[in-house]
């Protein structure tokens, strides 16, 4: 069986990591329409932002829970190596197919990704799954629609 302190590192990894990169891609690709920025943009990602969360986690398993060094330290590296090994699936469309392609396979990916993290966890906790499905890629939806006006914006009002 799992530790506790292992599966929330999972979690948090694969929920943040789907939704920050998707995000990220999403934001680069509309405002600067070139795969390497978007390519650059997942791997910085990748490394800076796992290691945010990462340390993020850590923090907050130390400041909240009377857990020992040893699960916290578990928590934040598997919130880390999560994080930053999926972050980094998000490239391989990039590498073999043109920007737009590789976008909406990105976000089909993440999409499904996150549906099958979302009905893995609502089956457990005996969650009605269409209603956890809903809420949580909808959050998804919402930060796609968000960054990519936003990236727009960046391209139209100030480049």
């Amino acid at each position: 069986m799992m530790r506790s302190a292992i599966k929330k590192g999972l979690g948090f990894g694969l929920t943040s990591g789907i939704i920050t990169t998707l995000g990220l891609m999403m934001g680069l690709s509309s405002s600067t329409h070139s795969k390497i920025v978007v390519l650059g943009g997942i791997i910085t990602i990748a490394i800076a932002d796992s290691m945010s969360d990462a340390f993020g986690i850590h923090m907050s398993e130390e400041a909240g829970t009377k857990d020992s060094k040893k699960q916290v330290f578990e928590a934040t590296i598997s919130t880390f190596i999560t994080k930053f090994i999926l972050a980094l699936t998000f490239v391989v469309p990039f590498l073999i197919t043109e920007l737009y392609l590789a976008t909406i396979v990105c976000i089909i990916y993440g999409v499904l990704l996150l549906g099958l993290i979302t009905i893995y966890e609502a089956h457990k906790r005996k969650d009605n799954i269409f209603l956890e499905l809903i809420k949580h890629l909808s959050m998804l939806i919402l930060v796609l629609i968000i960054t990519y006006y936003v990236g727009i914006g960046v391209s139209t009002y100030l480049v």
